[in-house]
């Protein structure tokens, strides 16, 4: 009896320190797995309104994510040009309790940093973000927001010395929503600089895409050329707007690559990807905790290039120079 006894008490004693060891495996992978859930991170997007460039920055963005090898999961809202929805979009954002926010286009930007100055926000498709009150300034954004901006500095006076010097235009139509502040910006800092050329800006206001067409037709016959800023409501319905100009004969420049490939006679520019993927690049230096937006100055474009619609070239019968060093796209 003494030696079964003996017999039990060595099993059991094993039995124990088995399950004591598959005990102690089972807390080590619950750690591990604790660890890696910490370096998943939830990133927030919202855009105003779908449209090729908008689209295009979102892709680099996620690309620059991507590359820097972040585990993230995302959460997409589009507000489809509805501010009652950009501003609940916002607010959802914020309640859910994402690590980053990225707000691609200005009422983007503009909803969520009032609401929030806690989360990191990133913007890019934004013109003048100091303007837009996003940020304190270029150089020292101040708060939780920076980003990327759509504007290039030397893109508006080569487009407007194009207008003047090369298309002999006199009086420019814009097209644009008013009541985005990416574009009344826009349209402000064009009208200063041509009216110290001699050019004349005739303005037409609409406020959502579908008043886009019959703008543009109010144009004709008091403009010689038309000039389409990167605007979202009017980007976004721009085949109305080709259609009237390449019936009336009337070169169009835009402000942007993406509106070229749809029908936009040339745009000094740059692409949208690359903004997106700049700005993405920032996101991960702040979900790395390497920076704060406050410490990130907000970045130009790089790299300004000349391309032109190449049917759309020869509908209007433009003869293309060789010191124009153009890139077509058809």
């Amino acid at each position: 009896m003494n030696k079964n006894k003996k017999k039990l008490s060595v099993i059991l004693s094993a039995a124990i320190l088995f399950l004591a060891a598959c005990g102690e495996d089972k807390s080590t992978s619950t750690e591990s797995e604790i660890k890696g859930e910490t370096n998943k991170f939830k990133i927030g997007v919202t855009q105003i309104v779908e449209h090729p460039s908008l689209n295009a920055a979102y892709d680099g963005f996620k690309k620059a994510i991507e590359d820097a090898g972040l585990v993230v999961e995302y959460q997409v809202e589009n507000a489809q040009n509805d501010n009652s929805a950009n501003t609940t979009i916002a607010n959802n954002l914020v309640s859910s309790g994402v690590d980053l926010i990225f707000a691609n286009s200005t009422p983007s930007a503009q909803a969520v940093s009032a609401v929030t100055e806690d989360i990191p926000v990133v913007f890019t498709s934004v013109t003048d973000a100091v303007s837009a009150e996003l940020v304190d300034s270029m150089e020292s954004p101040g708060g939780n927001v920076t980003g990327t901006v759509d504007t290039q500095p030397e893109a508006i006076p080569s487009t407007i010395a194009f207008l003047k010097d090369e298309l002999g235009a006199k009086n420019v139509g814009m097209v644009f929503n008013s009541g985005e502040q990416n574009s009344r910006a826009q349209v402000d800092a064009v009208k200063e600089q041509m009216a110290e050329v001699g050019l004349n800006v005739v303005e037409a206001s609409v406020s959502t895409s579908a008043e886009v067409k019959q703008a543009t037709e109010s144009l004709i016959g008091k403009v010689d050329s038309l000039y389409i800023i990167t605007d979202n409501t009017v980007v976004s319905a721009l085949e109305s707007v080709v259609d009237v100009a390449n019936e009336h004969k009337l070169p169009m420049m835009v402000g942007e690559f993406d509106s070229v490939k749809r029908g936009g006679l040339g745009a000094y520019g740059f692409e949208y990807f690359d903004i997106g993927y700049e700005a993405g690049e920032m996101a991960v230096k702040i979900l790395k905790g390497e920076s704060t937006p406050a410490d990130l100055p907000v970045q130009y474009p790089q790299n300004l290039r000349f391309v032109l619609n190449k049917g759309t070239v020869d509908t209007l019968g433009i003869e293309v120079k060789d010191e124009w060093k153009s890139e077509f796209v058809e």
